[in-house]
């Protein structure tokens, strides 16, 4: 079983794009999968049609410890989602106070690392108390780069906080994989600018590049995965390749 963190601290890169991606492909694949919407936007929870406004748990309740974990689940297609709610946006301050404040969500989460495949979060964008949980609940990482000039940017800062977690609180964590998304062949900058993370990565970065594709950008209007949303889509057909390089333990 993996479990495994989506992260950057910038937002706009792809990164609840991967997450839902990767984890439609994973089941795909024949995998069990959950997600876990970490994000107070809960992007991913709207993105799949769950209107946290019509949700009667979510994960901010689990956290709280006012429902079991297993109550909160919704099934799509195959996989399993923990939806998160904008009640969230309010834990950092809720939660500084707690005793092992960064060990809720893996405490919360322990009942189902026999149940899944693979367990994959989506974090906010930001270095909070929330990413802090999410790094102490897995033991991988994937970073999420955008093809950009800026991709690299203010990444010491993310790496810093990932050896703090590594050294004081979660020991197993590493970081795995190094997705690059909205990618366009035709622009030489682009290219550039994978050369440039490979270089600073080495072979944790993945062979699949996500090309810019105007479906990845309308399927959560449509609350479906790539796959369901435009199966024979650039999108589509780069997540299957990212899932089954994950799958092969290629990074």
């Amino acid at each position: 079983m993996k479990t495994i963190a989506f992260t950057n601290q910038k937002g706009g890169v792809g990164k609840t794009t991967s997450t839902i991606n990767v984890g439609a492909g994973l089941c795909r694949e024949g995998k069990k999968v959950l997600l876990v919407d970490l994000d107070p936007q809960a992007n991913l929870t709207y993105s799949l049609r769950l209107s946290s406004n019509r949700l009667e748990t979510s994960i901010y309740d689990v956290m709280k410890g006012k429902v079991d974990p297993e109550e909160t689940l919704i099934s799509h297609n195959g996989f399993d989602i923990m939806p998160s709610s904008i009640d969230l946006s309010g834990a950092e301050m809720e939660f500084a106070t707690e005793p092992a404040r960064e060990n809720i969500l893996k405490n919360k989460l322990a009942p189902f690392y026999d149940k899944y495949d693979y367990i994959l979060i989506d974090c906010p964008p930001n270095l909070g108390l929330l990413t802090l949980n999410a790094f102490t609940a897995v033991n991988e990482i994937f970073i999420v780069l955008q093809a950009e000039y800026l991709a690299l940017h203010g990444l010491s800062k993310l790496m810093d906080v990932i050896q703090v977690v590594k050294e004081r609180l979660n020991p197993d964590i590493e970081i795995s994989g190094i997705i690059c998304t909205l990618f366009d062949g035709r622009k030489n900058l682009n290219k550039e600018v994978v050369d440039h993370i490979q270089d600073y990565f080495g072979e944790k970065v993945f062979d699949t590049l996500i090309r810019d594709n105007v479906a990845l950008a309308e399927a959560p209007s449509h609350h479906k995965t790539i796959f369901e949303y435009d199966p024979n889509s650039h999108g589509a057909k780069d997540y299957a390749a990212l899932a089954k390089e994950i799958r092969n333990g290629q990074g």
